[in-house]
């Protein structure tokens, strides 16, 4: 169930020693850190890694799964597709290497104080935005300010950030409220990330629809619906890069529809998180291929049911029980995901270290059937519940499964279909029952703490707390993990966050998420990004990919 939010909207999380910090061009690792990225490939020549001399110019054109709302990174909803536009045209403040540690990119150093209270954020010098201005201390101020005043992305910084001020030319303090050990995966994978120049914060709708960054590529024109398209940055600080002469996003939610546009010619590549797609392109070398199945750095996104624990039915313990109970992960990873995704009950893999046996109810339809029975005498009514489910033909197929999952234990489903966006607002601002969603990937917990915490929460109005789950356990799970520098203590307490999770029983567990990216051969070198030092970065992050060195042949 392949839509909601992308997991690096808003904030971070992550799992490191007191080693956490970055400093000049050092990198920080993340506890555990192995293999990240793609695990199985097309082989040489199809992996999308290239040591030939880059050509320069051309035009490349990528399908996307979703249009965007708007590309400011303090008000814009981003989800997969949102981040290949934004990487596009902004650049990050850090990035994740090719072993899961946190590297500079826009910044120059992010440094912490003794306590990992406040984080001093230093930019390169001598950047410039694609409006001719400098990227310097009080631009990044001015993004700072737009985060946490934002009534989007506030609702996730203001509970963690106490102030914020400019400190030196190039460099903006932040001053938390509780330590945090790990806020530099923030910085790396998190919506957040992004600076923009001070002309498109200024413009009257914050520039959304005429994004102004320091990446790669200038924006040059949107067309809602149709494409996305940006030219090649002919001032980039990267000295060389990018080598594309422009590249164009267009958005195809239909997942058959855009595979067949890569077959066609239409589009140049792809990624996609389809199963048929995964198994139609893998192991065929007419195309360049590689994907994230297996084992991997940090979580994947997961596929479930989100449940609105604020309104019923699922206001009701029993009521979520009931369908925890009546629903088969396994069968679900089998019949709709094809045998490629492994299922799942809970947001850690069996490989990651905050991995436990955790009380998740067992499937068991005769049992579920029976407490369904229950629910109906004491209630005086049968459950049953709308499940918003996406308008497209796979999103369909898995509401109808689900639909039919339901009824053979004796709970009526209803489904709504609609747009990713719709879909995305609906679970912001609660109206809704229970909705197809897939998220929480990362290279650390933490990164997860804004949508399960207590502190994000509202009943009413936007929540960025999607499922309304009131948790004070899984609020102070979260803080001692974040802010310790003991990598047990960190364990425990990320762990913790998992069971609670099985016993409030807000999201139905499906399956993993697998992404996979896809493109014709002469798309060259888009497996193999490199940091600014040179050093080797992260090829694809679930579904999310670099376009700076990728070049034509």
């Amino acid at each position: 169930m392949s839509n909601g939010f992308d997991r690096r909207s808003f904030l971070t999380r992550s799992a490191i020693t007191a080693s956490g910090l970055v400093v000049g061009g050092a990198a920080v690792d993340v506890a555990g850190a192995g293999l990240a990225g793609a695990v199985q490939t097309n082989g040489a020549g199809r992996n999308g890694i290239s040591s030939k001399k880059p050509k320069r110019g051309g035009h490349l054109i990528v399908g996307v799964t979703s249009e965007q709302q708007g590309f400011n990174p303090s008000t814009g909803r981003f989800d997969t597709s949102g981040f290949m536009y934004a990487r596009a045209v902004f650049d990050p403040l850090l990035m994740i290497t090719a072993k899961g540690a946190v590297a500079p990119y826009l910044a120059e150093s992010v440094t912490p104080n003794s306590d990992y209270t406040k984080w001093t954020i230093t930019l390169r010098p001598n950047v410039a935005f694609h409006d001719g201005t400098p990227c310097d201390g009080a631009a990044l101020l001015q993004n700072v300010v737009a985060q946490v005043t934002s009534p989007l992305t506030g609702i996730a910084l203001r509970p963690l950030i106490d102030s914020y001020a400019q400190s030196g030319p190039l460099s903006v303090t932040i001053t938390m409220k509780n330590p945090w050990v790990t806020f530099p995966f923030t910085l790396a994978e998190q919506q957040i990330s992004f600076v923009t120049a001070p002309s498109m914060l200024n413009a009257p709708n914050g520039g959304t629809d005429n994004p102004v960054g320091t990446g790669p590529f200038v924006f040059k024109e949107w067309i809602p619906n149709d494409h996305f398209t940006a030219t090649a940055n002919p001032t980039y600080w990267r000295p060389g890069l990018p080598y594309l002469g422009s590249v164009t996003f267009k958005p195809i939610p239909d997942e058959q529809a855009r595979a067949q546009a890569l077959q066609s010619g239409t589009i140049d590549m792809l990624h996609s998180v389809d199963p048929s797609a995964i198994k139609s392109f893998r192991g065929n070398r007419q195309w360049s291929y590689t994907n994230n199945v297996g084992t991997m750095v940090g979580s994947p996104a997961l596929n479930m049911v989100m449940l609105n624990v604020a309104k019923a039915p699922f206001d009701d313990a029993n009521a979520r029980k009931v369908l925890a109970m009546g629903t088969s992960g396994a069968a679900y990873a089998k019949i709709i995901d094809q045998g490629v995704n492994t299922p799942s009950t809970g947001i850690y893999e069996k490989d990651s270290p905050y991995y436990t046996n955790v009380p998740y109810p067992k499937y068991d339809p005769a049992k579920a059937k029976k407490a369904a029975a229950a629910y109906k005498k004491q209630k005086g009514a049968a459950l049953s519940f709308t499940l918003n489910v996406l308008a497209t033909p796979q999103g369909i197929r898995q509401g109808e499964y689900y639909q039919q999952v339901m009824k053979n234990i004796g709970v009526a489903v209803t489904l709504k279909t609609m747009q990713q966006n719709v879909l995305i607002n609906d679970a912001l601002f609660g109206t809704y029952q229970a909705t197809a969603w897939s998220q929480f990937g990362g290279m650390s917990p933490d990164l997860n703490y804004v949508w399960f915490s207590t502190e994000t929460l509202n009943k009413t109005g936007i929540s960025v707390n999607l499922a309304r789950n009131d948790d004070p356990q899984i609020e102070q799970a979260f803080l001692t993990g974040m802010a310790s520098t003991d990598r047990n203590t960190q364990v425990q307490a990320f762990a913790k966050v998992n069971q609670r999770l099985a016993v409030d029983l807000p999201y139905i567990w499906l399956d993993r998420t697998s992404w996979a990216l896809v493109s014709k051969p002469n798309v060259q070198n888009w497996n193999n990004p490199k940091t600014p030092s040179g050093g080797a970065a992260l090829g694809q992050e679930q579904g999310i990919w670099w376009l700076t060195q990728a070049w034509l042949s």
